[in-house]
């Protein structure tokens, strides 16, 4: 979808069951966009809410011009709730919130500030989180982890509060869990990210959508964030290096085991070490073989315009009157260059 010239900044809010937050959110958000001269919209996103969500936010946008609304057919998560606002969105910005009025819309303009002043993303970090100290802990140890396996040094790397470039979210993807790892993902596609400190409010209404298997799943999809940043365009370096490594283990036990046959007279047939070695030369085999296949079939569907993707700004693509070159063809078919001064 082509960026509209009239909006300027989309506001994207997946909602989950929210009915008594809407409106009071909305009246927030213009309250925060008064002051600036900028245009906006706000797009909800209804991820298969099970009370009145849908008419609050149907009636909201029959109240408000700015307001636009998205319903899904069931509950399919917060990540494609945003990559479907996302392709909705029509401002070369987006900020994301939760619709549970813990955001505080009056952050906004800091945010775009951010922006402003060269940031391509601007993750807000909820000082002091009016969270319950069983969420709270487990998130440290989470935002920790995250900024040992991504490189990414934040303080809150799951902040609902967040304000980009649009293109930074539509060049990252958007699935599964991975909307906990928009920061890393800018990061290692090469985008600026910074982080703000924001307020952060109580919950006053309904309850959090999220329990202790919100955790086991952004673990694995930390190992997913891992995989597609730093080897996705070379997966033979991963599973090759653990192939290598398996493979050289299982040499160095066998080595062993051959040396104690030979010059100690021992019998190694009943060793468990022996199959041991030999299971960790196969399982290298086998990695170093993924690897390969990873590499020929991305090396046979890789899309040739990921490449301009990562760039970011290049000089005047025409050439000057004096750098233009003509190449005419003789009839004997010999080329022959001209430059035009």
């Amino acid at each position: 979808m082509e960026t509209s010239p009239e909006v300027q900044v989309s506001v994207l809010i997946p909602v989950k069951d929210e009915e008594a937050t809407l409106a009071t959110l909305v009246g927030q958000i213009d309250e925060a966009f008064t002051p600036l001269d900028t245009e906006y919209e706000v797009i909800f996103v209804d991820d298969g809410s099970t009370d009145s969500s849908w008419q609050v936010m149907t009636q909201l946008a029959e109240d408000n011009p700015r307001v636009r609304a998205i319903r899904f057919r069931r509950n399919f998560g917060k990540a494609a709730a945003l990559a479907a606002a996302v392709d909705e969105a029509r401002g070369e910005r987006v900020v994301t919130m939760d619709a549970d009025l813990q955001d505080d819309p009056a952050e906004v303009p800091r945010l775009l500030a951010e922006l402003d002043d060269g940031a391509d993303l601007v993750s807000g970090h909820k000082a002091d989180r009016k969270d319950p100290l069983g969420k709270r802990i487990p998130s440290k140890f989470f935002n920790t982890m995250t900024n040992v396996m991504t490189g990414l040094k934040i303080n809150d790397h799951n902040c609902g509060l967040k304000a980009a470039r649009t293109e930074v979210y539509r060049r990252v993807p958007l699935y599964g869990e991975l909307h906990r790892y928009i920061p890393a993902l800018a990061h290692q596609t090469g985008y600026k990210v910074r982080e703000l400190a924001v307020n952060h409010r109580p919950r006053e209404h309904g309850k959090s959508k999220y329990g202790l298997e919100r955790y086991v799943r952004g673990a694995i999809d930390l190992l997913t964030v891992m995989t597609i940043t730093k080897y996705g365009r070379r997966p033979a370096h991963l599973f090759g290096g653990i192939g290598l490594l398996s493979a050289f283990l299982g040499f160095v036990t066998l080595a062993y085991l051959t040396i104690v046959k030979l010059f100690g007279g021992q019998a190694i047939g009943d060793r468990p070490l022996l199959l041991l070695g030999i299971l960790l030369i196969i399982l290298g085999v086998q990695l170093i073989s993924i690897g390969l296949i990873a590499e020929i079939v991305l090396h046979r569907t890789a899309n040739r315009r990921e490449a301009t993707d990562l760039i970011r700004e290049r000089t005047p693509a025409e050439p000057t009157a004096r750098d233009a070159v003509t190449t005419t063809v003789t009839t004997t078919g010999q080329k022959t260059e001209k430059v035009e001064a």
